[in-house]
């Protein structure tokens, strides 16, 4: 199945759900494990899914991993939800998961903000473009958590005329209204911090959120995101406050457990995806352990008695 423009813009306000990538016993990649994770968030109305996101261990993989992680989410979405792929690394990787990615028949393509030590503002602006040339025509998100290449750069970011959205994943809501009034106002501005700071960046424009938690609860992010798009802050804050625990554990360690909770509480309800790479930690400590068991129990997805 295929999207079209306004159809895809629809589903950018939604919720982004960043799939976790799969490994077996031997850290290798075995995406078939990815199956019901798939199910579940597609079943629950997940507007839109991605391959090769942070939660997804992107930086973990290699591109040929990356490439076959892409590959292997569209055939088990199969059409069914938008499918972004992740794009990022050396510009010479980029082009080459672009292409693969494009291939796999990605609906867009999500750039992360490249991580090297000696980024340009203008550099950044001129990485975009040469991905979004080899798009051929696909629609590109900027994933953008760090504002500090300037309001000007993320201006000329969004005037590339393939960007259709901006997922902002700084803590900043004023800044990112700000970045909001340089840029076209069709562009769609996602919050992309999680469920946690969703309320914030709706107060100043932006609409839908990322999220890790539909690997495990994709109905709770549903009515989280119903919520706030009926302006029921109350409602939203309260649903937040419970699963904010999860959140809470992902963020320790200097947000190096992010993937992990994710991975653990999976294996818990009995779809193991294997462990998280180094330099993520793992497995859980045992005190992280047992306060996800207690949140998934409480949630009422996994049962008191499970391991």
């Amino acid at each position: 199945m295929t999207f079209d423009r306004d159809t895809f813009r629809a589903r950018l306000a939604g919720i982004s759900g960043i799939l976790a990538t799969p490994f077996d016993g031997n850290d290798r990649l075995d995406t078939a494990r990815l199956r019901p994770v798939v199910e579940r968030a597609v079943a629950a109305g997940v507007h839109i899914l991605t391959a090769n996101g942070n939660t997804g261990e992107f930086y973990a993989l290699t591109t040929d991993e990356a490439e076959r992680a892409v590959h292997a989410a569209a055939e088990l979405v199969a059409g069914r939800v938008p499918l972004i792929a992740g794009i990022g690394r050396s510009i010479g990787d980029a082009l080459a998961l672009t292409r693969a990615s494009r291939a796999a028949g990605a609906s867009a393509l999500m750039v992360h903000q490249p991580p090297d030590p000696f980024v340009a503002p203008r550099g950044v602006v001129e990485y975009v473009r040469r991905v979004a040339e080899a798009g051929q025509g696909l629609p590109v998100v900027i994933y953008l958590r760090n504002d500090g290449i300037g309001l000007d750069a993320i201006g000329d970011l969004c005037a590339i005329p393939e960007v259709v959205s901006v997922k902002w994943a700084t803590p900043a809501p004023m800044r990112l209204a700000a970045a909001m009034k340089r840029a076209d106002p069709a562009l769609i501005w996602v919050g992309g911090l999680a469920e946690t700071w969703a309320p914030a960046f709706y107060a100043v424009g932006a609409r839908g959120f990322t999220s890790g938690l539909i690997n495990v609860w994709p109905a709770h992010s549903l009515a989280i995101h119903a919520a706030l798009e009926d302006g029921d802050y109350a409602k939203a804050r309260a649903l937040i406050e419970v699963m904010e625990p999860f959140e809470a554990l992902r963020a320790e360690e200097g947000n190096g457990t992010n993937v992990s909770v994710v991975k653990a509480a999976l294996a818990l309800m009995g779809e193991d995806c294997g462990a998280v790479r180094p330099p993520g930690a793992w497995p859980l400590a045992e005190r992280q352990q047992a306060e996800l068991h207690r949140n998934l129990v409480t949630w009422g997805l996994l049962k008191e008695h499970a391991a």
